[in-house]
């Protein structure tokens, strides 16, 4: 079992994300940045890791999830299922429902969390993937803060490549978080994703050599 190294242990569980025992490594990123291929390489390595937007598809598949969108936005119930690209197009052009939808999503979090943490009761530490992390004030909540970095011009490349939007809407989506500069600069460890996709193996090796 891989061990973290003492030195980036600094909150005790009371002080901690949910309040769980186990140090919480909080990885996040912007969209496009690489941060999903980072958590994919730590997994492989054996490392445990909890992926927000994997906690976050839970839950939308939970009823009363589709009952809360059913009242927020009908438009976006089809056949009694939720039409995630009517969700996503208005989530990202209106902020009244972009707010009502996160606090809902994120009051829920904490339960999916301890679900999937007790999974697991023999790790050591956890990486808990959350593209938020800074924009929900959560950083202070995670023993370290690790972020997965890409420029926004290179952010925007690959959203057009990968989702086939336009650019405008790319912008939207990207101006929707923190600019992905200052949270490079909040950060304790950057793992910098800025070129191809080749160089990021050896990049996360790097990294969990230097935690553990």
């Amino acid at each position: 079992m891989m061990k973290l190294d003492c030195k980036y242990i600094k909150l005790t569980p009371e002080q901690r994300l949910y309040g769980v025992d186990v140090p919480v490594i909080g990885l996040t990123g912007g969209i496009a940045t690489g941060k999903s291929e980072v958590s994919k390489k730590l997994k492989n390595l054996g490392i445990e890791v909890i992926c927000a937007d994997e906690l976050v598809k839970k839950i939308y598949a939970r009823n009363d999830a589709g009952d809360f969108v059913k009242t927020l936005l009908p438009d976006a119930i089809k056949n009694g299922q939720i039409d995630f690209a009517v969700l996503r197009r208005e989530f990202f052009s209106n902020t009244v429902i972009q707010n009502k939808i996160e606090n809902f999503i994120y009051n829920l979090l904490p339960e999916e969390f301890y679900k999937t943490i007790n999974q697991h009761p023999s790790s050591d530490f956890v990486v808990y993937d959350v593209p938020l992390l800074f924009e929900k004030n959560m950083e202070k909540l995670v023993d370290l803060v690790v972020c997965v970095y890409s420029p926004v011009e290179t952010q925007i490349d690959r959203l057009l490549n990968r989702d086939n939007i336009t650019e405008h809407l790319a912008r939207e989506m990207i101006a929707k978080q923190m600019d992905i500069e200052e949270k490079k600069r909040r950060t304790d460890i950057i793992i910098d994703n800025s070129n191809h996709l080749d160089e990021l193996d050896g990049k996360v090796e790097e990294f969990v050599s230097m935690i553990i």
